[in-house]
């Protein structure tokens, strides 16, 4: 939310500092993310007036002028625009200037010839407007020298506050302002709306025949009206907090918005077909709204339409075939209550974010449909002309009215904090509320405050207005003696895994919780959605960590980033549980082109298994009992990927994702990836054998066996591993052949032993009986000694 620090005083009458305003707002809850003053940017530019102008002699769209800007002696500018003439007045940078519309630093330049020091400025290249067919006219008692922010009004501070959403009267100007008088920081000036009399009666009929989404709707005409461009003032305005200038009809919906927090719509009644109605929608009908985008209804969303069509997709967003021109001459306008549940279901549905939305959606003052009405006839009848007709209600104004019963004594038991009961009720009436003390006070709320429906509730304003920032830090009581770990078995597990992943080079990543469906239908499918996203695009529950690893790594890559590698620890939503999950992801290079290495490499499914076999085993897993089988599920490259069982649990599956599912996230080149499940892993047993290390030296021996092609080495090297425990501390593999000399359909494995003795030095013949035993354990799973 953002305003000006003119508009704010249009409320609150303060002689407070832009800093101590800001303080006040951060106290009340109200945080301020930023503070801007287009004087800081602007402030180098003065009013100068140009005394000749003079053909350029070397180029016929060029003029020279002399300037006179308020130092004694005239300067020479060269200048292209067209509108530039002798004895105007407009806006000067001096060299040394910076110049924010166009980026550049002025300095002495010669342009074709003729050297020229400084620039007279358009409104684009000051950043006001982005009007630049030529360059500023200022009226003729503008004062030569001055800064023009200073004449021009430009300084004024914006501030930029967060909203949080159950603070909806805080998106006007007005509660902002109602707040800090709250808080003392001024005085909230008194706001009399008086009723517009109508000259003639309302001449297109208003009716409501959905009232679930519309329970109000009031609306008038003003004839005979001259829409063009709304005053200096108002455009400054609009533009400080973001908002483009359009007209003048279109201008004072979108101030009244900002400034009261009462959206509002206007109707070329030239383009209506008969009166309005609101009602749902019907399936079949489409409508192109004011930002050029076509969308298709349906019968849950309430619609404002005439006797041939929709209008407007009601408090959220007009059409574009009903708006307001130039040529406008008899406007109708709409002050409508919608049901914030209507709109919030709507807007996620059509996948609209407007201003309007977010004040409907959050709930906007009720009470404020009929005076939010007579704002804006009066605005319109003093910039644009024109005559009113009487005013026109359908349905009626909801009843918000309730009492809350109230004690004060609450604020120390739930703030710790202690505060006058007559303070208390100072702010509360300032607030809005209506106090009558007694042993259990009675609290009534106001209409623009939906959010309060509680005793705590209450307990919250005194607090945060008293200031938030004097509840006391009080310590929990701390018990004698050593404190037990806090952290649970899982939590050390994670732990643990970080470090282990952190210092193998991977990076952590932290993504959402919630996916696209599409997304989650490429891992399976979500087994559970959200009732109420935040967008369609967060509405599934993810099945898998890998997706949000995948459009990390697709971001990054985007951007230039040769080697990803992330792991993320979080949650999979399935089924019958949640299940703690580490995942995974390497892409891009896995290693960098080097004289040394040659060419890049990419990720294959064996620095995946690497990945996954040193996690598990910082974990405490028995890696070397594990066994590889294959995933189960489609998103994984057939032939390239594998799962990691202990017995019958999967522990981790690993590999390439599959091209078809790594394409669907944008990301180039294979993709290897783990998944780790927390939750299937052994107990990690809290007893450690004290390490004994052999005095006695290791020695190696070499086995190359044929076997079937589709034997699994995995399966040569268990049983290699076997034949001889006591002594066998490490088989691996170390050559795999296929070739002249191996019969067709066979190929040859060859693995290093590893024989450590611990009680005596093996002799010949236990280095033979080990042998024989390898052999024959061999030749179980059909595997031939090579010869």
């Amino acid at each position: 939310m953002k305003f000006t620090l003119s508009w704010l005083k249009d409320h609150l009458e303060t002689t407070a500092s832009v800093a101590e305003i800001a303080d006040a707002l951060t106290r009340c809850g109200l945080e301020v993310e930023g503070i801007e003053n287009p004087a800081e940017a602007l402030g180098a530019f003065t009013i100068a007036h140009v005394l000749t102008a003079e053909r350029h002699p070397q180029a016929d769209k060029l003029q020279v002028l002399s300037v006179d800007t308020g130092g004694g002696t005239p300067v020479q500018v060269v200048c292209g625009a067209p509108n530039a003439r002798a004895g105007m007045k407009g806006v000067f940078g001096a060299p040394g200037t910076f110049v924010p519309g166009s980026g550049i630093t002025l300095k002495v330049a010669a342009i074709r010839g003729v050297e020229s020091k400084g620039m007279m400025c358009s409104m684009r290249e000051l950043e006001l407007s982005e009007e630049h067919d030529g360059i500023i006219a200022l009226p003729d008692d503008a004062p030569v020298g001055a800064r023009y922010v200073d004449w021009a009004g430009l300084n004024d501070p914006v501030f930029d506050i967060a909203i949080t959403p159950n603070r909806q009267e805080c998106l006007g100007v007005l509660g902002i302002a109602r707040d800090l008088a709250a808080a003392g920081v001024g005085t909230l000036k008194a706001r009399t709306i008086a009723p517009v009399a109508g000259s003639f009666p309302m001449p297109r009929p208003i009716t409501i025949a959905d009232e679930e989404g519309c329970p109000a709707f009031a609306g008038r005409v003003v004839r005979g009206v001259t829409n063009g461009p709304s005053p200096d003032w108002l455009q400054r305005r609009l533009r400080a907090v973001g908002l483009r200038p359009i007209s003048a009809l279109v201008d004072i919906t979108n101030f009244l918005s900002i400034d009261s927090g009462r959206p509002l719509h206007v109707y070329d009644v030239a383009k209506l077909n008969g009166g309005l109605t609101a009602r749902r929608a019907r399936a079949s009908e489409t409508v192109l709204a004011l930002n050029g985008k076509t969308y298709a209804l349906d019968e849950t969303m309430t619609v404002i339409a005439d006797d041939a069509e929709v209008h407007d997709i009601g408090g959220i967003m007009g059409c574009e075939h009903s708006g307001c021109s130039e040529a406008t001459t008899e406007v109708l306008i709409e002050a409508a209550y919608f049901t914030p549940e209507r709109i919030g279901a709507t807007g996620r549905k059509l996948g609209i974010n407007s201003d309007a939305r977010a004040r409907f959606e959050r709930g906007v003052d009720p009470e404020l449909v009929v005076p939010g009405l007579e704002l804006a006839t009066r605005m319109v009848l003093d910039l644009c002309g024109g005559e009113p007709s009487d005013m026109v209600l359908a349905g009626s104004i909801p009843d918000t009215a309730r009492s809350i019963a109230y004690r004060p004594s609450r604020v120390a038991g739930l703030a710790g904090l202690d505060v006058a009961e007559d303070e208390q009720a100072a702010i509360l009436t300032r607030l809005g509320f209506g106090v009558t003390r007694g042993d259990l006070w009675q609290v009534s709320v106001p209409s623009w405050r939906r959010d309060v429906d509680g005793e705590a509730d209450l307990v919250e304003e005194v607090v945060r207005i008293h200031g938030l920032d004097l509840v006391p830090s009080t310590p929990l009581p701390r018990a004698a003696g050593v404190a037990a770990p806090t952290a649970t078995p899982l939590q050390r597990t994670q732990r643990r895994l970080r470090r282990a992943l952190a210092a193998r080079g991977l990076d952590e990543a932290i993504t959402w919780s919630f996916l696209p469906p599409a997304e989650a239908e490429a891992f399976g499918g979500a087994a559970h959605s959200l009732a109420n996203p935040i967008s369609a695009d967060m509405a599934a529950m993810r099945p898998s960590l890998l997706p949000g690893l995948l459009s990390a790594a697709a971001r990054n890559m985007a951007r230039g980033l040769a080697s990803v590698r992330l792991f993320e620890l979080g949650q999979r939503y399935l089924a019958d549980a949640e299940r703690p999950t580490a995942a995974i992801l390497l892409a891009g290079e896995a290693r960098g082109r080097d004289w040394r290495t040659g060419p890049a490499t990419k990720p294959d499914a064996y620095d995946a298994k690497a990945e996954a076999l040193a996690a598990l085993a910082a974990l405490g897993a028995p890696v070397q009992r594990l066994q590889v089988a294959a995933p189960a599920d489609g998103w994984w490259h057939p032939g390239r990927a594998g799962r990691l069982v202990l017995g019958k649990v999967a522990l981790a599956d690993f590999g390439i994702i599959h091209p078809r599912t790594s394409a669907q996230f944008d990301v180039k080149g294979p993709v290897a990836a783990v998944e780790l499940y927390l939750d299937a892993l052994p107990p990690r047993s809290r007893k450690r054998d004290p390490w004994a290390p052999s005095p006695l030296l290791p020695l190696t021996r070499d086995f190359a066996f044929v076997v079937d092609e589709g034997l699994a080495a995995d399966s040569l090297i268990r049983a290699v591993a076997g034949a001889a425990k006591a002594l066998i501390s490490n088989v691996s593999l170390f050559d795999r052949y296929a070739g002249p000399g191996v019969a067709a359909g066979k190929i040859s494995l060859a693995v290093e032993i590893t024989l450590q003795p611990t009680t005596a030095t093996l002799t010949d013949a236990d280095i033979e009986a080990v042998s024989a035993k390898v052999v024959a354990a061999a030749a179980k799973l059909g595997a031939v000694l090579r010869g």
